[in-house]
Parts: C-alpha cells; sequence; structure tokens
C-alpha cells in the first residue's frame, strides 16, 4: 500500500469512526453512567468487535452475509434484539448521579463492559458489509495482501479509539455539571431512546443495501 493510499483511508477512517451509530451511542452511555476512565472500556469492547468483524471481511466471510439473506437476516435480527435490550436497561437505570471522581465509584466488570461493546459491533452487519465495501477500494491486488490488512485494520483501531474517546469525554463532562437525579434520568431516557432507535435504523437496513 503506497502513502497516499494509506493517507486517503487514513481520512475516510475519521470520518467512518465519528460517523453516529450504535458504538458512538453506548460510549456515549458508558461515560455518562461510570466517568471516563471507567467508562473507556466500552470502547475496548468495539475495537475487539471491530477487529472480528475485520477479519470475517478478511477471510471472506463477510462475502456469505453478502450472498445469503438468511444469514444476514440473522445477523441482523439479533443485532437489533440487543440494541433495543440496551436500549430499555439504560432507559430504566438508576436516576442517581454518578461521581465520576469519587473515592467509591458505582459498582461495575470490565469484563462485561468490553462484551457490551464487542456484542454491540458484532451483531451489526451493516459494519460487514460496509467494510467489504470500503476496503477493497484501497487494497494493492499485485502486492501481498496481510499487510495491507494489518495497516488497515491498525488505522481503523486507532481512528476509533480516538473518536469514541471523544464520545465517552464528553458525556462524562456532562456528567460533572449535572447535580439533580431528575437531569440524570431524563438523559438515561435519551440515550436508551437512542439505542432503540439505532436498532430500529438497523431493523430497517436491507440486505441489497
Amino acid at each position: 500500500m503506497s502513502f497516499s493510499t494509506w493517507l486517503a483511508f487514513f481520512a475516510a477512517s475519521w470520518a467512518i469512526s465519528f460517523s453516529p451509530g450504535p458504538g458512538a451511542i453506548s460510549a456515549m452511555a458508558s461515560g455518562l453512567k461510570y466517568g471516563f476512565r471507567r467508562g473507556y472500556w466500552t470502547t475496548i469492547g468495539l475495537i475487539l468487535g471491530i477487529l472480528i468483524q475485520f477479519m470475517i471481511v478478511a477471510v471472506g466471510l463477510g462475502a456469505v452475509l453478502a450472498a445469503s439473506e438468511v444469514a444476514f437476516g440473522i445477523i441482523k435480527w439479533l443485532g437489533v434484539a440487543y440494541l433495543i435490550y440496551l436500549g430499555w436497561k439504560q432507559f430504566r437505570t438508576d436516576a442517581a448521579p454518578v461521581a465520576v471522581e469519587a473515592n467509591d465509584p458505582a459498582p461495575f466488570r470490565v469484563h462485561e463492559l468490553i462484551l457490551r461493546g464487542c456484542l454491540i459491533n458484532i451483531t451489526n452487519p451493516k459494519g460487514t458489509v460496509f467494510l467489504m465495501a470500503v476496503v477493497p477500494q484501497f487494497l494493492n491486488l499485485s502486492q501481498p495482501l496481510t499487510m495491507q490488512y494489518v495497516t488497515i485494520a491498525a488505522t481503523l483501531c486507532f481512528t476509533d479509539l480516538v473518536a469514541m474517546g471523544c464520545y465517552t469525554t464528553l458525556a462524562a463532562r456532562i456528567l460533572r455539571l449535572l447535580r439533580s437525579p431528575r437531569h440524570i434520568r431524563w438523559l438515561n431516557r435519551g440515550f436508551g431512546a437512542m439505542f432503540i432507535l439505532a436498532g430500529t435504523v438497523l431493523a430497517s437496513f436491507s440486505h441489497n443495501k
């Protein structure tokens, strides 16, 4: 891969990473509830999900989702159900404010946040199909593909780490300004509604798009 080709993909990656979607909503929801330092574990899960999707595309299994409506439908509806489930949980979460700098933070499990982020990206077939459409445009088929895949994956992970970090920080900063449980309750309901909306949008994503 030439430097100019990588630079073009690097620029595209920022647009991809900052585009609103389930990942951004999840990062903000974690920032709201846990603050940046703890909530950022969700981003690690999101990155793992991206890497798994990328490997699916790289080994050619993404073609199965593109060719099989049944396989595509199964993954899509799993994603829809999971996003709506997250939305319902967020909508009903405790309204008590979270002290980001408190010595006794709200209880949380790192592996649960990582798994949550990972599942959000894995169960989104639109991401796989999107990668299938974008990645080939930057490959030099006359050169070995392994290092090109590694370069593309590393670039996308870097931009996503920064983008999701920004979303998490945004929510955490807003959190510090909140003192009323009523404000927290409505923010949680807002994030819950966004999760459900993301699931609804995913449900409308057809096999041919």
